[in-house]
Formats: C-alpha cells, sequence, structure tokens
C-alpha cells in the first residue's frame, strides 16, 4: 500500500511539472469570431461577433511570424464577408467560429522569415482579429513608419488601402483634368475613402467639390476642415435641390461610395461624357442583391443617353502603382495637403460594436480598433 501511494505521488508530481513545462511555451491571447450571420438581408450588430480567449505555441515554424497587433481596420466591404456568398470573387467569406480577420498593423516579435525580424512594423490584409497572432509571412508587408511620423494607424488609413482607393479611383476613373473647371461630388464624403476622395480631387485640379454625407457634424468637417466647396445632409436637405444650388453647371465626376436613391440623384444631374468612380454601394450592403446593385431604367437611360461612363473601381487590379501612390500620400500628408480624422475604439472587444456603429454611419473618418498602443 505505500509502495502505491509512492508511485501515486511520484505520478503527480510528474503531471505537476509536465503542465507546468507545457504552460511556459504557451501564449494567452484573445480573439474574435463571428458568432453568427446577420442574413443577407439584416443589419449587422456587435453580437455576430464573439470574444474568446485562446493561446498561441511560442515556438514558431520556418516561414513564420509572430506579430503583436496595434490596430485593426474596420470597413464597409467586411459586411460582404458576413455572408456565405461575398457575392465578389476576391473576398471570401467570414466562417462561423472562426477567427475573422481584414486590414491591421502590427509589430513583430519574432521571426523564422528572412525578410521580417524583431521591431519591424508589419501590415496585412488578412490580419487576424487576435491580441497577437503567428501568421505565414507571405501575407505580411513590412512598413517604413517614417512614411507616417511613426502614426501606426495612417498605414490602415490615409497612407494604406483606403488611400490608396482615394488616389487611384479619381486618377483611374475620375478624368480630372486641371484646368477645366471641372465639378466632383463625393458620397459617403465623411467616410475614410470619401473625406481623402475630395481632397484628392482638388488637388489633381477639380475647381470644386461637394460632399454629400449624413449629420450636421460631418458636413463642417468637410467644409472647415477638408476643404469641400459645400457639404450636403442626405438626411435632411433635399439633395436634388442641393445639387442644383452648388453644381449649377452640373457635375463631372462622381465619387460613389453609397449607392442607392442618392446615388441616382447625383446621375440626374451629370454633364454629358461625365464620369462615375464607382468604389463602394454601402447603402445596399444589408440588401441581396448583386454587385454592382442594378440600377433603375430611368438612371441607366441617363448613363446611355449622355454617355456617362460607371465602371466598378477594385483597387488591388492597380497593384503596380500602389507603391507610388503610398509615397505621393505621405509626401501630402507631410506638406499638410491632406487631412485626417480618425475614429478610435479601444479594446479588441468593442470591434464588432464599432462595426455595428460603422455601418449606421456613427464614424467620422476612418474607423479603427486600438488593440494595443504598447
Amino acid at each position: 500500500m505505500r509502495r502505491l501511494m509512492g508511485w501515486k505521488v511520484i505520478l503527480m508530481n510528474v503531471s505537476f511539472y509536465y503542465h507546468r513545462a507545457f504552460s511556459s511555451q504557451m501564449v494567452s491571447i484573445q480573439q474574435v469570431v463571428l458568432n453568427s450571420r446577420p442574413g443577407k438581408n439584416g443589419q449587422p450588430v456587435a453580437e455576430n461577433f464573439r470574444l474568446e480567449e485562446s493561446t498561441l505555441p511560442e515556438d514558431l515554424q520556418e516561414g513564420q511570424v509572430k506579430v503583436h497587433t496595434r490596430y485593426l481596420s474596420v470597413d464597409p466591404y467586411m459586411r460582404c464577408r458576413m455572408n456565405e456568398d461575398t457575392g465578389v470573387d476576391y473576398l471570401g467569406p467570414w466562417q462561423v467560429s472562426r477567427v475573422a480577420d481584414g486590414g491591421g498593423v502590427g509589430v513583430v516579435e519574432d521571426s523564422k522569415h528572412p525578410m521580417f525580424q524583431k521591431c519591424d512594423v508589419v501590415t496585412s490584409l488578412n490580419w487576424p482579429w487576435q491580441t497577437r497572432a503567428i501568421v505565414d509571412g507571405k501575407v505580411l508587408m513590412k512598413l517604413d513608419p517614417q512614411l507616417v511620423d511613426w502614426h501606426l494607424s495612417y498605414f490602415l488609413g490615409i497612407v494604406g488601402m483606403p488611400g490608396l482607393t482615394s488616389l487611384l479611383g479619381v486618377r483611374e476613373k475620375g478624368h480630372v483634368k486641371p484646368g477645366a473647371n471641372q465639378t466632383m461630388v463625393v458620397s459617403g464624403a465623411a467616410g475614410a475613402c470619401g473625406m481623402l476622395a475630395g481632397q484628392i480631387a482638388r488637388l489633381e485640379g477639380c475647381s470644386r467639390v461637394v460632399g454629400i454625407c449624413g449629420t450636421d457634424e460631418k458636413c463642417q468637417v468637410l467644409v472647415h476642415e477638408m476643404g469641400f466647396d459645400a457639404a450636403v445632409n442626405y438626411k435632411k436637405d433635399n439633395v436634388a435641390e442641393k445639387l442644383l444650388e452648388y453644381c449649377p453647371d452640373g457635375v463631372d465626376s462622381y465619387f460613389d461610395n453609397v449607392g442607392g436613391q442618392i446615388s441616382e440623384v447625383v446621375i440626374s444631374q451629370m454633364k454629358k461624357n461625365s464620369h462615375v468612380i464607382l468604389c463602394g454601394q454601402i447603402s445596399m450592403y444589408n440588401k441581396d442583391v448583386p454587385y454592382p446593385p442594378p440600377l433603375p431604367a430611368q438612371t441607366e437611360a441617363t448613363l446611355k443617353e449622355r454617355n456617362i461612363t460607371r465602371e466598378r473601381f477594385v483597387v488591388i487590379n492597380y497593384s503596380d502603382k500602389h507603391a507610388m501612390g503610398l509615397v505621393q500620400l505621405s509626401q501630402w500628408l507631410k506638406e499638410g495637403k491632406l487631412k485626417v480624422r480618425e475614429t478610435m475604439v479601444k479594446g479588441l472587444e468593442n470591434i464588432g460594436a464599432a462595426f455595428e456603429s460603422l455601418m449606421k454611419g456613427g464614424n467620422i473618418g476612418k474607423q479603427l480598433v486600438v488593440v494595443s498602443e504598447g
């Protein structure tokens, strides 16, 4: 009996030390998974996401990088990823009970990839919604913090994908000609892309820029901070009447972030041979319609009669111009020619609420989640 008791004590001790040794090789993290789908026609809510505790192994495999998350991006296109079918071929759906992902910026903590070393600042379009993560180095891009004067969040906005979308959208689809006395209208103008698109349109040569947004506060920001000539609050103003007032000679280019009735009104006031930059359709993202959504017959007729181009713009199709674009955006930022607004929410646990707010227009400028400022 005494011998059995001895073995029992030995086994307990072995178990204790094994568990302690094993636990010391794991890192505790938090992560956010897709908890449920809102349905193709449903409004997303914070409860569609769930915070979980998890762990990461201490050791890395060849080619892997361990990153500490600083900022995560929350964007309208993510609404499509909440459906089983995103409706587009370049976006995969999030899976229920699996970690969500999107644009992110962080710092390398450990690396077994030749391109990255400890303390490098990196970004990815497929950054896991986790406090820390182990990722394949192939999905990461090394960043130069001096491009943004160490404001790392700017890599998810003005000197990131929204900035590139705005810059290349205006340049590739807007047909802006300096000195041609052109007018551009921007819908969703107080969002990350819209706010930049209006400023860039001015820098590229537009003589008049008019924004459409959803609150008086946003209108004030656009006109008094961002240099727009005028702004329309679509929730209380008569959009058609205001556009006639602010764009008496008609609209030459339209940077479309919202679609729906607002876009139909703008198109009705566009000139012959003008251009629609089809960037986003946020007003339609909670509806089960194809992308881009079909237009009413009258609007289609207007496009045809006036020879108005309306081509879908996807920034990833212009990857050969990204490096040049980022340098240009950084230069304008440092020269004070581009102004920045960000809406920050602290804590990974609040990312679902941040997304819900974004989809209801609660942000001014870029919507971000601060995961760690360390």
